[in-house]
């Protein structure tokens, strides 16, 4: 059996405080930490994350770690992006989210994002040459902002142009999407 222990390994969470898709954060949280990795929930504010289910249904309040201003993203070896249409179409517009996109990036660590996630890297600018899914609605955005091809699959590792992408779709994808963060971990 592969080795799924995550001891020690930092991984960086980008949420707003409002309309983060649940099950997109709790279950990667939940199991990130339960395989020993520190995960730390960056919000927007020093304020309680409100979830929600299906972008309409209120979900379980979350407390953040810490804050966009207050994070350093140079401790993280990990990027997770979680989905929610309002929480991304939000985290998109703030600078310091898209500003850490970059730097996760610009550093080659990998990112892993699903659902509406890979909103914030179309803003960021770095799907150039890049295979990946997401939310269906997404694929027209994906495609503009240079990716080389949007693909319908439960999830998507890409390592071209210095950096490992792993995306998803939705919830229903979420056991394939943390296998796949768990293999980009345990690689590096």
């Amino acid at each position: 059996m592969a080795d799924t222990s995550l001891d020690g390994r930092r991984v960086l969470v980008l949420v707003t405080n409002y309309g983060v898709e649940q099950d997109e954060l709790l279950v990667p949280l939940n199991k990130l930490k339960a395989q020993g990795a520190k995960v730390t929930v960056a919000a927007a504010k020093a304020e309680s994350v409100r979830t929600l289910v299906g972008d309409k249904d209120p979900g379980e309040t979350v407390e953040p770690t810490t804050t966009f201003d207050a994070v350093d993203s140079d401790d993280y070896e990990l990027l997770l992006i979680p989905g929610g249409t309002l929480n991304v179409d939000t985290l998109r517009l703030d600078a310091k989210a898209v500003e850490t996109a970059k730097a996760f990036v610009t550093s080659g660590r990998p990112i892993a994002a699903i659902c509406h996630g890979p909103w914030l890297l179309v803003e960021a600018g770095v799907l150039e040459d890049k295979t990946l899914t997401s939310y269906p609605s997404l694929k027209t955005d994906i495609r503009n902002a240079g990716a080389k091809a949007w693909v319908d699959e439960s999830v998507v590792s890409d390592s071209a142009g210095g950096y490992t992408l792993v995306t998803s779709r939705t919830p229903k994808d979420l056991d394939d999407f943390l296998g796949a963060i768990n293999k980009v971990l345990n690689a590096s």
